[in-house]
């Protein structure tokens, strides 16, 4: 049985289709990047083992959840797979991954400093690091399972704090995308119109996420519904790899150790 809600998004539904392809497209992008020994932190459902695993000499996926990791397990066991609630990674030796990816993970991260901390331990001399949140300036409202939200100056400053090197880039899309995402927001702003005290931003997140799981999936079913095949349609090759991040619905960063 998956696991998934509309946090991790389901390449099974089509009405998921748009966020997953853009999630997906981090991995497309991340095939020209990956080398050696590579780590994913928060490999989830494993779109990074079946993207990434055939080009590297070894893939090792975390992920907090057992069930998620049983089953990847089974079905990939050339690979090596732990369950682990992170930061800290105490089981990796420093110096030991000449790759790590970790998509859409630094926003559920309490300590995102000591996270971006153990990622640049456990990197190789010479290593790399890709990861993507979105971008808070085109979030269309709060999302309860998120810790916090980055605006490209943030992220950026953190991980230079960090980093040797810090390249920034983003992922945007082409009209469909940006057309699909107007539909979205159009159809969010009649939902948190009746937020008339702005409940969203004042309640604790543990109270808002079965709410926003219940209301994300009417929103999704229902652009569905209205849009039929251009939601079906799309696909990662309508998601861009983009210079500025502050036009991207996602940041996209690589992170270099020296």
């Amino acid at each position: 049985m998956a696991t998934y809600t509309t946090e991790i998004t389901s390449d099974k539904l089509i009405s998921d289709n748009p966020i997953h392809q853009r999630l997906f497209k981090a991995y497309i992008v991340a095939k020209g990047f990956v080398s050696g020994n590579l780590l994913e932190i928060g490999c989830g459902e494993g779109r990074g083992v079946e993207a990434l695993g055939p080009l590297v000499t070894h893939y090792h996926g975390m992920d907090k959840i057992g069930e998620i990791l049983d089953r990847l397990k089974d079905k990939h066991p050339e690979f090596t797979f732990e369950q682990a609630v992170i930061p800290p990674m105490a089981g990796l030796e420093d110096d030991s991954f000449d790759s790590v990816v970790s998509f859409q993970v630094i926003e559920h991260i309490d300590d995102d400093k000591q996270y971006l901390e153990e990622i640049y331990r456990v990197l190789k001399p010479g290593g790399m690091a890709l990861i993507s949140t979105p971008n808070i300036r085109f979030s269309l409202s709060r999302n309860p399972w998120h810790i916090r939200e980055y605006t490209a100056s943030q992220l950026q400053k953190l991980c230079e704090s960090i980093f040797d090197k810090v390249e920034t880039k983003g992922i945007g899309g082409n009209a469909k995308v940006w057309d699909y995402y107007e539909a979205n927001k159009v159809s969010v702003n009649k939902i948190t119109r009746w937020d008339i005290f702005n409940l969203q931003y004042r309640l604790p997140a543990g109270l808002l996420k079965i709410p926003y799981e219940i209301l994300n999936r009417m929103n999704r079913n229902k652009l569905h519904k209205h849009q039929g095949v251009a939601v079906e349609q799309l696909n990662h090759e309508d998601y861009l790899l983009v210079e500025n991040p502050e036009e991207a619905l996602d940041l996209y960063y690589i992170l270099h150790k020296k």
